[in-house]
């Protein structure tokens, strides 16, 4: 790849079926290394692994709500 811009621009004008849209931008934040979770906070996200390459698609969504 020859520069960051491209590469965004590439990723944004992905074609999606559905109506879906990609959006892609620079985050430009500086995050902190190291941040671990427990297995308990992994377990708690709602992610679904794709059929193809799931370990690199997938999709997470809203966290289910529990039933008192």
């Amino acid at each position: 790849m020859v520069s960051l811009a491209l590469i965004v621009n590439l990723i944004g004008s992905t074609k999606i079926g559905g109506g879906n849209k990609v959006d892609c931008v620079i985050d430009k934040k500086k995050y902190e290394r190291g941040i671990e979770i427990s297995d308990e906070e992994y377990d708690a996200i709602n992610i679904k692994n794709h059929k193809f390459h799931g370990e690199w698609n997938y999709s997470i969504r809203p966290r289910l709500k529990k039933r008192i």
